[in-house]
């Protein structure tokens, strides 16, 4: 299982994780955020929990892209 967190509210829109992971990550056309998709909200905190063990290469390659540091990626 990948576990994928994004703290949405604080992304600067920077778009490194869109480049390096477009089947997770798009920009928000309203907000100019990122956006992990198909994830669920908690207080701010964006998850993914995924079968899919491809996804974690990209994802973090994206989570040390990532200038303020708001991704993170587990696999367990």
């Amino acid at each position: 299982m990948v576990v994928i967190t994004l703290q949405r509210n604080k992304c600067i829109g920077c778009n490194y994780c869109v480049e390096l992971a477009p089947d997770q990550f798009r920009m928000s056309k309203k907000d100019g955020k990122s956006v992990l998709l198909k994830a669920t909200d908690k207080k701010g905190f964006h998850t993914l929990k995924s079968p899919d063990h491809s996804i974690a290469e990209a994802s973090e390659a994206a989570a040390k892209a990532c200038p303020v540091k708001i991704i993170s990626v587990k696999e367990i």
